[in-house]
């Protein structure tokens, strides 16, 4: 029987990661769009299909989304990991992300905000509703619109095609590169 350590509070969040990340595009309601790097992003319905992204109010899209009430959820591959970091550390307050991590914004379907050329698979949300929570905002996004790459995707992800980004904490990413159980 293995011994048990006491983890600090303030780091007991980590216990959760690694977590999917990914870049979420927004805009407000005139200027420039923005992307933001997050690894706090999770389903909360089925039915109807919500999605929430939890963000800091200090950060600029956490503004531009209030204003606009949509954004997107792009899901990046791990090949994609500098234009990732980069979206998570610079502020779109000072820099045009999309240049400045090179990367090229597509018309939204159904939302004003641009999704992401080269991440896998996009879903696109309005604000359905917003809860402040401690220091984060969780904003719950409507799903009104999803697509993916052709070929990558059935119900599920074709994870021997695909290498999406997991965040394990501070700078510290990975993919799923373990072996899959199906029961």
């Amino acid at each position: 029987m293995s011994s048990k350590v006491t983890i600090n509070y303030g780091s007991a969040y980590r216990l959760l990661h690694p977590m999917h990340t990914v870049l979420v595009s927004c805009i407000g309601k005139v200027g420039k769009p923005n992307i933001v790097t997050v690894a706090w992003a999770m389903p909360t319905s089925q039915k109807p299909p919500l999605i929430a992204i939890s963000l800091a109010p200090e950060r600029h899209s956490h503004s531009l989304i209030e204003a606009s009430g949509e954004f997107i959820v792009n899901i990046p591959s791990i090949e994609m990991l500098q234009a990732v970091i980069a979206c998570g550390t610079f502020s779109g307050r000072s820099f045009d992300k999309f240049k400045k991590a090179n990367l090229t914004p597509i018309p939204g379907k159904r939302v004003k905000a641009p999704a992401i050329l080269e991440c896998l698979a996009h879903i696109e949300c309005t604000v359905e509703d917003k809860f402040q929570t401690g220091d984060h905002t969780l904003f719950v996004g409507k799903i009104v619109e999803t697509y993916a790459d052709n070929g990558i995707f059935a119900d599920s992800y074709d994870l021997k095609r695909v290498h999406m980004v997991y965040h394990g904490g501070g700078n510290n990413f990975c993919t799923l590169d373990s072996k899959c159980y199906k029961p």
